[in-house]
């Protein structure tokens, strides 16, 4: 932990701030990573507490400016909000510092976790306790869908792109990319008058050297995935490309992209079943790191699944490669541009949009979601255009349900901390199926 003569004298209203050292940066953004446990929500509130008040390298409007521009950013909100705040303390050496950091320990754990999974999951007791995983996981989801439909439905327009967003998934199976777009452009062109401001903030980098930036990151996240198409044709690249892919069009975090992901993945691609789906989600709510960190459960089954171990090993590796390298290339762009970006009104509302956009899109993973979990059988059949999933209400699975009852009582009721919601949603499902 950095000594107090770390804390900036500036923060105390007597001169100049002085960056806390690499090494600094190295031992607090261990500690964040280690501790990240509970999803972007708590993820976020822990480094507000360490890096606001504890070590107060980041004042309270630096922070929530940062914070606002990565939720506009496609990727992890948290763990490009950790890179930001590396970043403005000690450059490119200390974001890529704190991003590391904030992924590494998540992502050694959860490589762990679907190693095992993937050579146990059919052992009885480990079934058992993935049956209650899957029941809270989904209470999980209802309630992301709340929290961030409470920010974000602030306006008549929001909720209904909001409900054309849910409408244009769910029913006509519309790419997620283009909703996204859709949604965007609504924002644009119904974006309220705002005053005018007397002097408007400058972008504080040229503009040579932010193009300069974006070409460098671009070289280093694409072309080891070019390099794998060109030599290694078969998953690994279509795993590479896939995720990139994806790490463009994540507007609104982990849980706005889950539903396209799993269609993708369980329907399209057949890289995994939808339980097993379910599986990964939950092993990524216990694990700190990133929720999106699922991607990399998902890339090691796909991988394991077409050539074993060392395939799975490497699919992970690309998966995380793909997923987080995005990341740098969006703070170390765009970064020196939130104080202008946050003045140009007319973005402000696509990016509003797109958050709204993200509710209906949440909507739809949760239904997807509810319907493979409680029923053993669900049918999709299409009638034109519209894609329909039809459950057979006699494969309900009263085990999922009644966990999922009690799960929906202990999150959203008695607000438990979501480990113990999975941890005795878990016990449960090991209890209710040696009895039954």
């Amino acid at each position: 932990m950095p000594a107090r003569n770390e804390i900036s004298a500036e923060q105390h209203g007597r001169g100049p701030m002085t960056p806390p050292s690499l090494r600094a940066l190295f031992a607090t953004f261990t500690r964040i990573g280690l501790l990240s446990f509970g999803g972007p929500a708590a993820q976020i509130a822990l480094m507000h507490r360490v890096l606001v008040e504890d070590r107060r390298w980041l004042s309270e409007a630096q922070y929530l400016s940062a914070l606002g521009f990565c939720m506009f950013l496609p990727g992890p909100e948290a763990t490009q909000l950790a890179t930001y705040a590396g970043w403005k303390q000690r450059g490119v050496p200390g974001g890529l510092i704190a991003g590391l950091l904030f992924v590494l320990p998540g992502a050694l754990v959860m490589l762990a976790l679907a190693m095992a999974y993937a050579a146990y999951g059919t052992i009885p007791i480990v079934a058992a306790l993935f049956l209650g995983i899957k029941a809270a996981v989904l209470v999980i989801v209802i309630e992301a869908l709340l929290r961030i439909a409470r920010r974000a439905l602030k306006r008549h327009i929001h909720w209904a792109i909001a409900a054309l967003a849910f409408i244009g998934i769910f029913f006509f199976a519309l790419p997620f990319p283009l909703i996204i777009a859709l949604a965007a452009l609504l924002g644009m062109f119904t974006a309220r008058p705002a005053p005018a401001a007397p002097d408007p903030p400058t972008a504080a980098t040229p503009l040579g050297q932010t193009l300069a930036t974006i070409a460098v990151w671009l070289a280093i996240w694409l072309l080891p995935l070019a390099a794998l198409q060109l030599f290694f044709p078969g998953i690994l690249a279509q795993i590479g490309w896939f995720f990139a892919k994806l790490a463009v069009v994540t507007f609104g975090g982990a849980y706005s992209v889950l539903a396209y992901m799993a269609q993708e993945v369980v329907t399209a691609r057949g890289w995994l079943a939808a339980g097993q789906m379910m599986d990964g989600l939950g092993l990524a709510e216990t694990t700190p790191g990133p929720l999106i960190l699922v991607t990399e459960f998902v890339a090691y089954t796909a991988g394991y699944g077409a050539g074993g171990l060392w395939l799975g090993i490497a699919a992970a590796l690309v998966a995380l490669w793909a997923t987080f390298v995005p990341c740098y290339l969006w703070i170390f762009a765009g970064a020196p541009y939130i104080e202008w970006i946050g003045a140009q009104r007319r973005l402000s509302a696509a990016f509003a949009a797109i958050t709204a956009a993200v509710v209906g899109v949440i909507l739809n993973l949760s239904l997807w979601f509810a319907l493979h979990v409680l029923f053993g059988e669900v049918t999709r059949s299409t009638l034109g255009p519209l894609t329909l999933w039809q459950p057979t209400l006699f494969s309900v699975d009263w085990r999922v349900a009644a966990i999922g009852l009690l799960s929906a009582y202990l999150l959203l009721a008695r607000h438990m901390n979501l480990l113990w919601v999975l941890l005795t949603a878990a016990l449960c499902g090991a209890a209710i199926s040696a009895f039954t």
